[in-house]
């Protein structure tokens, strides 16, 4: 069944074009020379990404490929303005990035509640022919006609915004981990890829205070070349204060697996790793205190690690103590990144290659060509 967890779309996208300025001369009993009285044409409609808080995903954009704005009137006589263009809002939720969907260029970004962003201008009304009336040209015959509609196809990625992103291989206890500290309720089995969308939880801390952690899929090594769910979420980590590693106790190198993860991140975006990470080694509950001490003089030394069990609850208080230290601290409290191009073919292929089967084969109405002649369904009863 197809998940409703939709992080990437493109559609089409098009502002609405100007109202033509009027050419028009006003006529009146008793005013024989009444001179001109074109109005001018109304703005064409704008295209504008709205954020919206109470959005998780763009499921509601995944079926509207087109989103067109409406055209501006025609100016009218006596100088009547053309009614503008309606705008047309794409309602999206916080972090929302937008990229050109032929180039791969950054666009915009929208991380604020009711944060609008002109996506495409609609075009300018033009200037009736009142406007160009001078002492030496009384009687211009001429006006403006509106400035034409801008048309660009879109792509909009969500990278969800929370403060700890766990990061690990398949199977390394991540899921369980969000169960127990938070009341997100994962899907949890003892095969590898069990998650296989991205899940956010609301960690509840001391005093009433909280903090939201995500965990995406387990990714493995060679990922940046495609290999397991390659690195199709990783975006979603990218905007998160604190990365956590979380590697299992019972692996064979733990050094390793750390630098093979890290290794992996760096090759996605280098900025990764310039942000705070902690390494939590995972089901400690299989350990004695004399296999403890030996593992805590294998793991790496750069970075803070703390021993836990998701089943036990033990080291589970202190690891939030030290999440939550460092999100306290005031380098974490502003998290800002740069939007690098995208690749069009390797992301189109990564999305293609994440739907199910049944979705790459459904058919909509308006994608088949329609085929009205009927002569050659004639003779087999239906018309008798």
């Amino acid at each position: 069944m197809a998940s409703n967890f939709i992080d990437y779309v493109k559609i089409f996208c098009r502002s609405g074009k100007g109202g033509a300025g009027s050419m028009h001369f006003h006529r009146a009993k008793y005013v024989p020379k009444g001179g001109p009285d074109g109005g001018d044409g109304g703005r064409g409609g704008h295209v504008i990404l709205r954020g919206n808080r109470n959005l998780w995903t763009l499921l509601h954009l995944k079926y509207q490929k087109h989103i067109f704005a409406t055209d501006g009137g025609h100016g009218g006589e006596s100088r009547s303005f053309g009614k503008d263009g309606e705008d047309k809002y794409i309602e999206v939720p916080l972090g929302t990035v937008c990229y050109d969907g032929d180039t791969g260029e950054f666009l915009c970004e929208v991380k604020e509640d009711k944060q609008e962003v002109i996506l495409l201008k609609g075009g300018r009304g033009g200037l009736g022919n009142w406007n160009f009336r001078t002492a030496t040209n009384q009687a211009p015959r001429y006006a403006q006609p509106g400035e034409p509609a801008v048309e660009r196809n879109v792509i909009l990625q969500l990278k969800v915004l929370a403060d700890v992103g766990l990061v690990g291989f398949p199977n390394a206890g991540k899921s369980t981990l969000l169960s127990v500290v938070s009341a997100a309720k994962p899907e949890i089995a003892d095969y590898p890829f069990t998650t296989l969308t991205p899940q956010l939880g609301i960690v509840a801390y001391r005093d009433n205070q909280s903090f939201c952690m995500a965990d995406i899929p387990g990714i493995i090594e060679g990922a940046a070349e495609g290999k397991g769910l390659g690195l199709r979420f990783l975006r979603h980590i990218e905007r998160n204060a604190v990365l956590l590693f979380m590697i299992p106790a019972d692996a064979d190198d733990i050094n390793k697996e750390y630098q093979i993860l890290k290794g992996e991140l760096e090759k996605y975006n280098p900025e990764l790793l310039t942000k705070e990470r902690i390494l939590a080694i995972s089901k400690c509950d299989m350990l004695d205190e004399e296999m403890t001490e030996q593992m805590k003089r294998e793991v790496p030394t750069e970075l803070p690690t703390v021993f836990i069990s998701s089943v036990s609850g033990m080291g589970i208080a202190e690891l939030k103590d030290l999440l939550w230290a460092e999100l306290q601290k005031e380098s974490n409290q502003v998290i800002e990144i740069s939007h690098l191009p995208i690749d069009i073919k390797k992301v189109e292929k990564e999305e293609t290659d994440g739907e199910s089967e049944e979705e790459q084969h459904t058919v909509y109405l308006n994608e088949v060509e329609e085929d009205w002649d009927l002569d050659k369904y004639r003779g087999i009863g239906w018309d008798e």
